[in-house]
């Protein structure tokens, strides 16, 4: 039987407990007959001052991931999306496709992830970008597991900007000027694109102004991540107001 809302999908997405920006960035790119449905992975609000701090934050995502997505599968959800991504980073591409492939095995169902939509997507926007600049809320570890993805996948970081947010919660209050700022500050000659890292930085509105102006790609991992997860379902739909990813391809 069909889900009478989700009669095209219904997306089981997981993200920590404490982002508050995954959710209402993911909603507002949903199209008719497709539904999400939010899991959280339970992790306290604490100090990520420092590397050790950003690994201890990594040791509790990991703790209760599979937690999150058990209950979200008590759904019968059609997929999973992650929103989260440094996990997805972690330990290059092949830490990404093995925390895939662990993800989709424990869901029964296949797995969208903002490491392998991100490479998706700047390929989709346009095959000939090599050079990137990243943005990210992470500590330098992370920014390091984040290099080395990119990396992997053949792009060259040309140049990066760790916000070093201080805790979880802090990163979803990070300004949108503060954003346009980053941006500006990391564009340059030879950068193709820029892209953004961290779910719980709300620059999907953003990216999608800045991309206009400066006319290259400018990527928000939960578009990227959404726009992955929908066209890996066969779901075609062209959505507006979020720059030329959504809306092109």
């Amino acid at each position: 039987m069909t889900d009478t809302l989700g009669w095209r999908r219904t997306f089981g997405v997981i993200a920590p407990s404490t982002n508050t920006s995954v959710q209402p960035e993911f909603d507002a790119m949903r199209p008719p007959g497709v539904t999400n449905h939010f899991s959280r992975i339970r992790i306290p609000n604490m100090d990520i001052r420092s590397d050790a701090d950003f690994e201890a934050l990594m040791d509790a995502i990991r703790g209760t991931i599979m937690e999150a997505v058990d209950s979200v599968m008590s759904a019968d959800c059609d997929y999973l999306v992650m929103g989260m991504s440094a996990e997805t980073f972690w330990d290059g591409l092949e830490g990404s496709l093995e925390l895939q492939q662990r993800i989709e095995a424990r869901a029964g169902v296949g797995v969208a992830m903002g490491s392998d939509a991100c490479q998706a997507a700047l390929r989709a926007l346009d095959p000939g970008i090599r050079r990137i600049a990243v943005i990210t809320p992470y500590q330098p570890v992370g920014d390091r597991q984040v290099v080395r993805f990119f990396t992997d996948c053949g792009f060259e970081v040309a140049a990066l900007k760790g916000l070093r947010c201080e805790s979880p919660v802090a990163i979803a209050r990070v300004s949108e000027e503060t954003l346009r700022d980053t941006i500006k500050e990391l564009d340059g000659e030879g950068v193709q694109a820029i892209v953004q890292v961290g779910t719980n930085l709300a620059m999907a509105r953003v990216a999608a102004v800045a991309e206009f102006w400066l006319g290259k790609p400018v990527l928000a991992i939960n578009t990227a991540t959404y726009w992955w997860a929908l066209r890996q379902n066969g779901i075609q739909d062209r959505v507006q107001g979020f720059g030329r990813l959504p809306a092109e391809h």
